[in-house]
């Protein structure tokens, strides 16, 4: 049976916010990320702790810079 501590908090939508360096989905580190299954339960208890806080200080997709249909297209475009 999994348990909350040693379950990974990660939410399939692994983007780093470029202004916070935070992923937009669970709101870890990259360092986080890559070591969760090395860290400690304590360790896991720390940082998911920490995760709501972080979250609500993500920034907005428009203040990112997220990709738009639109800006996808102008790259898809040949030049000239």
């Amino acid at each position: 049976m999994s348990s909350p501590v040693t379950d990974s908090p990660c939410r399939q939508v692994c983007v780093l916010d470029p202004v916070t360096e935070l992923c937009i989905g669970c709101g870890r580190t990259s360092t986080e990320i890559a070591g969760w299954m090395a860290t400690t339960a304590e360790e896991r208890r720390a940082i998911l702790a920490q995760l709501p806080e972080r979250l609500a200080r993500m920034t907005d997709r428009a203040t990112r810079g997220g990709r738009t249909r639109e800006r996808v297209r102008q790259r898809r475009q040949p030049d000239g």
